[in-house]
C-alpha cells in the first residue's frame, strides 16, 4: 500500500512496540472468545497461566556485576612481589 502511493512511513521504536502491543492484545482476546469452548480443560488452564504469564516481569538473563567478579584473594602490592616468602 505504501509503495503504491511512493509514502515512506517511519515510525519510532516506541510507537512500533506500542502498535504491536495493541494488535497482539486485541488478537488474543478475539482468539480467546473463539477457542475457549474447544479447548479441553487442561490445555485451557495451561494457555491461561501462559496469559498471566505474558503480564508478569521476566527475571534478567544478564548476571550482576558482583556474579562478574573473580575474588583475587589477598591483595599483594608491586613492593611485596619481589621479596622472598620464605
Amino acid at each position: 500500500m505504501l509503495a503504491r502511493t511512493g509514502v515512506n512511513l517511519q515510525i519510532d521504536p516506541v510507537h512500533a512496540r506500542a502498535i504491536c502491543d495493541e494488535i497482539g492484545d486485541r488478537l488474543s482476546g478475539l482468539l480467546r472468545r473463539q477457542i475457549s469452548d474447544d479447548l479441553p480443560p487442561r490445555l485451557r488452564y495451561l494457555m491461561e497461566e501462559l496469559a498471566e504469564a505474558d503480564h508478569e516481569a521476566a527475571p534478567s538473563i544478564v548476571p550482576s556485576l558482583h556474579e562478574l567478579t573473580i575474588p583475587l584473594g589477598p591483595a599483594v602490592s608491586m613492593s611485596d612481589r619481589g621479596r622472598d616468602t620464605k
